[in-house]
């Protein structure tokens, strides 16, 4: 049978390594439990976006052909700014579909025009402000900037990201999808950008979590009394 000093070797580090882990144990544990109660539409915003919404339609449009574009059309979409109509070409430069005229940005006013129709309405506007750069832990990291953030008058700090360049209608932001966004990086153990699977540090913890389970295993076999039990009557 093992012996004494083995065993309390054993329960040792169990017990530090528990201790060690047990804090990120507890994020990984309450992290779980919230995305498994959480609907994902909701925390994408879906209850404060217009989902009914469809595309304008309109007539009289020049030819994709007739744009006065330096590059080769690859993609085109149709886009309704103020009720005026624009080709989207290659997914970043907006031309006029009526006359062909290229259009460098939109405007504020565009912008609340684009977030009306894209959001549920009856929802009031509390500011719109231009975006112009992100760190690693803002709530619209990783998207086209700059982008105008329109602020709603709400409890949830409600925000509409709508992109400067294209006038594409990006993400909403609330406070529920930030308490998900913190609860994924503790889940995650990314601290830099929330996505990566593969940091150094969720590996270090992982592996010392498998220790961790395979010394409490171990400790229950040092320490069992049935064992002993049965081992000393296979001896006899």
């Amino acid at each position: 049978m093992v012996n004494r000093t083995l065993s309390l070797k054993i329960r040792t580090i169990h017990r530090y390594l528990g201790l060690f882990l047990g804090i990120q144990f507890l994020f990984w544990t309450i992290s779980g439990l919230y995305f498994s109660w959480t609907d994902l539409d909701d925390i994408h915003g879906d209850g404060y976006k217009n989902l009914a919404y469809q595309p304008k339609a309109f007539q009289n449009l020049i030819s994709p052909s007739a744009i006065p574009t330096q590059e080769s059309i690859k993609t085109i979409e149709l886009r309704d700014i103020a009720n005026h109509p624009y080709y989207l070409i290659n997914k970043k430069e907006l031309f006029s579909a009526l006359d062909g005229t290229k259009k460098d940005e939109i405007t504020k006013d565009e912008a609340l025009y684009i977030a009306k129709n894209r959001m549920k309405s009856g929802l009031e506007v509390a500011s719109i402000t231009l975006l112009d750069k992100t760190g690693k832990h803002h709530e619209y990291r990783n998207r086209k900037l700059p982008a105008y953030v329109i602020s709603y008058k709400t409890d949830d700090i409600l925000k509409a990201y709508i992109s400067v360049e294209d006038g594409k209608f990006q993400t909403v932001r609330h406070q529920r999808w930030r308490w998900f966004d913190f609860l994924w990086m503790t889940h995650t153990m990314d601290y830099e950008g929330r996505d990566d699977f593969n940091t150094t540090v969720l590996r270090v913890f992982s592996l010392l979590g498998l220790i961790t389970v395979l010394s409490g295993f171990s400790l229950w076999f040092v320490s069992s009394q049935s064992l002993r039990k049965l081992v000393k009557k296979r001896k006899n």
